[in-house]
């Protein structure tokens, strides 16, 4: 392990000089395109005299040699050929770089060659205490500093979220689901190969990372897994911690080997990790986004009955199902509830036992109000999710939009007020897109939004789940 590595790798995370070697036209200058809005000092190494007008175009500063670049360089990435990587890495070393992001690719995923060529920069990095992250990746995301590993990925925003994904293409999806979901990364980073930093490394520094407030990771192996699971055990209990485990399958586990190079140990090991240390298993890039929203927008819990508001007879059946499939319990309400209830609740069509079926009849605030209070007060209910129909919002939305804006503020004022946890199914139908559009105003708020009941239910059983183990050890 790298001495002094948190040090290093807060000097990674906040760099103020950025050097990119190797980026060429060809490649679209994708790296400094992606790093033109890094909000320190970019420059370029490039020796070919016919790439240079093009960077020059981009408004970056070329050099010959990283030693040319007059002030300390606090982040490299290196875009060269696999056999000039050990020379780079020594002008690295030489100019004290704070570490280096080895986007190259042909090492210990593909022949033997590229394993001998792996071996020798690991071993050349970890001597020099150099921190490297690669070969093979994409490197790291802090949005906040505008530095990005791709022009899809936002700049100038900052959220709870911490990735480590040894895939970049997953980085990416995870990073920018999540803010489709509302959430924005705090750091994240792909590690690829992992010849020198590994998966513990970058989530013991995540653990103690102030900004960030819950982590996923997607793995396709560890090399020790003694320390990864030591590791793990420190951190879960202080933050959330969904992984995402890659080659779960035969299939998918010889894909992880030729992708970066992993040999893939068994589900049941990493059901047995997982659950140990109070962690969240993923199965699916839906699974981290759904978890996240959950762990970062609901509040804890260790309670497993939950109130339902639906919005018609037969979805308050298959909510209730949905609920119950994810091994939570639907309720009858107390007494005081059902004979506050009945002293107003005269929807035709409707019903108030759990779930209470307002059969598409929101006519005013006021009935959301009442209804979301008597569960908030109900003492048979831990917790309180609603269904929001979307066809019936977007018409209300477009006929009325002060009533579904004073909606909306009702209930972010319920989330924050209420001590029991609340969050949203908003179940599409055939409106795909206005319910994109409502599902963005309700996250963009804060408000965990789900697009079917089962995966509301699922989400909220992982948020119960964590709680109830670290309650435990507490």
């Amino acid at each position: 392990m790298i001495p002094d590595l948190t040090r290093k790798l807060d000097r990674v995370f906040n760099p103020k000089v950025i050097a990119v070697v190797g980026d060429k036209k060809a490649n679209g200058y994708s790296w400094l395109k992606s790093l033109i809005h890094f909000t320190g000092k970019l420059y370029s190494v490039q020796i070919d005299e016919n790439e240079i007008p093009g960077i020059v175009e981009l408004g970056v500063t070329n050099v010959k040699s990283l030693m040319d670049i007059p002030e300390p360089v606090d982040f490299v990435v290196c875009a060269v050929p696999r056999k000039v990587l050990p020379r780079v890495l020594e002008d690295c070393i030489r100019k004290e770089v704070g570490g280096v992001t080895a986007f190259t690719s042909g090492f210990a995923e593909t022949d033997e060659e590229g394993k001998r060529l792996q071996q020798q920069i690991a071993e050349r990095a970890t001597a020099a205490g150099l921190p490297l992250i690669g070969p093979n990746c994409m490197g790291i995301f802090r949005p906040k500093l505008g530095i990005r590993h791709g022009v899809d990925q936002y700049y100038g925003e900052t959220g709870p979220v911490g990735v480590v994904a040894q895939s970049g293409g997953q980085a990416t999806f995870i990073t920018t689901g999540a803010r489709a979901n509302g959430l924005r990364a705090s750091k994240s980073v792909s590690f690829g190969n992992a010849a020198v930093l590994e998966a513990a490394d970058f989530l013991e520094y995540l653990g103690q990372d102030e900004e960030t407030k819950a982590i996923a990771m997607y793995i396709e192996g560890v090399r020790d897994g003694r320390r990864f699971f030591r590791t793990l055990r420190q951190v879960a209990p202080r933050k959330p911690v969904i992984i995402w485990r890659g080659g779960q399958t035969e299939d998918g586990a010889r894909a992880a080997r030729s992708h970066t190079g992993s040999l893939a140990s068994s589900m049941a090991i990493w059901d047995a990790v997982a659950r140990q240390c109070g962690a969240i298993r993923a199965d699916t890039l839906d699974d981290v986004l759904d978890y996240l929203k959950a762990m970062v927008f609901i509040k804890p819990s260790t309670g497993d009955r939950v109130g339902l508001i639906s919005m018609s007879g037969g979805q308050a059946v298959v909510t209730a199902d949905a609920f119950a499939r994810a091994g939570l319990r639907v309720p009858a309400l107390t007494e005081r509830s059902y004979t506050e209830l009945a002293g107003f609740f005269n929807v035709i069509g409707g019903s108030y036992r759990n779930p209470l079926d307002v059969s598409w009849n929101f006519d005013s605030t006021d009935l959301a109000q009442r209804l979301l209070t008597i569960l908030q007060n109900d003492e048979n209910i831990d917790a309180v999710s609603m269904e929001l129909g979307v066809g019936a919002m977007q018409r209300r939305w477009r006929r009325d939009p002060a009533f579904a804006e004073g909606l909306l503020d009702y209930l972010v004022r319920y989330k924050e007020e209420s001590p029991k946890p609340f969050f949203i199914t908003l179940f599409p139908g055939k409106w795909e897109a206005e319910a994109l559009e409502i599902r963005e105003k309700l996250q963009e708020r804060g408000l965990a939004t789900y697009p079917s009941f089962q995966r509301s239910a699922n989400a909220y059983r992982r948020l119960v789940d964590y709680h109830r183990a670290h309650a435990r050890e507490a």
